[in-house]
């Protein structure tokens, strides 16, 4: 694998912490709320700079005024490693349909999302906070390293396709529903342009190019769906991107589809791990 090894030519490798007991209230199939205490250093000011290519310093973050909502499947073991699906939401509550839950834990998958992490809130928390319910996830539970999903809707689904990319290395698919940015810009019909949304470090871009996968949701009365068609074909295409799939749903509007297409999308995320 060539995740960390690349990531060594950018910057300092900070290792994990150890695996610690998970928190004695967070209790299996039911959805719990849980904080952390201090974020990673992939986190500082520095790392967000290099990923995002970005000249300016984010927004002071402190992840101990922060809560996220979790639903651990009521089947996990730690002799059985779960993965994570890390979820964006474009609204303040992490709220998901009750049967996409069930099609999380039939798929053994941890589901964590951000309180007050929705569109009216800036990018980079936004970001900052997925990628810390990553690392402490990581310290709580037996999680498989190959399954390490982020995912939300609409806006939640732009921000979690830029993580995808500019942080590769430690995620490993993102499922976009009814949302994308890209690195370039690309052209919609009658010549509607869609400009480029962010600057990943080319070496975090070609982690993402040659060994994630992303799942590009839309639906044919999707008002995203230029957009989203537009940045398949003249973005991940063209850029020759190894894992992307676009799942464009029939009559499917801007709204989040039924549970069985997530299931196809995690089966697609899923593909050779």
């Amino acid at each position: 694998m060539l995740r960390f090894s690349l990531l060594a030519l950018l910057t300092a490798v900070f290792p994990l912490a150890a695996a610690t007991p998970a928190a004695p209230e967070i209790k299996l199939g039911v959805r719990s709320t849980i904080t952390f205490q201090g974020s990673i250093p992939q986190n500082s000011d520095e790392q967000y700079q290099m990923r995002l290519s970005d000249s300016d310093a984010p927004r002071p973050y402190d992840l101990s005024r922060e809560t996220f909502e979790i639903i651990v499947p009521k089947g996990y073991k730690d002799s059985d490693p779960h993965g994570l699906f890390i979820w964006i939401s474009p609204g303040e509550k992490p709220n998901l349909n009750p049967e996409w839950e069930k099609v999380l834990a039939d798929e053994k998958l941890i589901f964590i999302g951000a309180v007050n992490s929705g569109n009216n809130r800036e990018v980079p928390d936004r970001i900052r906070l997925a990628v810390d319910a990553n690392h402490h996830l990581r310290q709580l539970y037996k999680v498989n390293p190959d399954r390490v999903y982020v995912s939300g809707h609409s806006g939640g689904a732009r921000v979690a396709s830029m993580i995808g990319v500019a942080y590769s290395d430690m995620f490993t698919g993102a499922a976009c529903f009814m949302g994308v940015n890209y690195f370039r810009p690309t052209q919609g019909k009658g010549g509607m342009a869609y400009d480029r949304r962010y600057f990943p470090h080319p070496q975090m871009a070609q982690i993402a190019q040659q060994q994630n996968r992303f799942a590009l949701i839309t639906g044919d009365k999707d008002s995203n769906l230029d957009n989203t068609l537009a940045i398949y074909e003249q973005g991940f295409q063209s850029d020759d991107f190894k894992g992307v799939k676009l799942f464009q749903i029939p009559g499917q509007g801007h709204s989040a589809p039924e549970a069985k297409w997530l299931e196809k999308v995690i089966k697609f995320l899923d593909t050779g791990k």
